[in-house]
């Protein structure tokens, strides 16, 4: 399996990190996180605390995502709104 991203998918993620967090609004820069690995499109913006954070992220305790009551999907219709706007 090829795990080079393309020309586009790295101008992909480049405009998704550009963004606010698609949960908290935090202001850009934002990280990608990728739905599902290797999967460049379905990748949201999200900040740093919301992303990886123990208490508040996606890969620790959740908090903020309760709080929003979002889900990763949620959170991809955001970011792709987002993405349509700037377009």
């Amino acid at each position: 399996m090829n795990n080079r991203l393309t020309t586009k998918e790295r101008a992909h993620l480049a405009k998704v990190k550009a963004l606010p967090c698609s949960l908290c609004d935090a202001p850009a820069p934002s990280e990608a996180h990728h739905i599902k690995q290797g999967q460049q499109y379905t990748a949201v913006a999200l900040c740093a605390s919301c992303h990886r954070g123990d208490g508040l992220g996606l890969h620790g305790m959740r908090r903020m995502w309760a709080i929003k009551k979002m889900d990763e999907l949620a959170a991809l219709n955001v970011t792709i709104k987002r993405l349509m706007e700037t377009a």
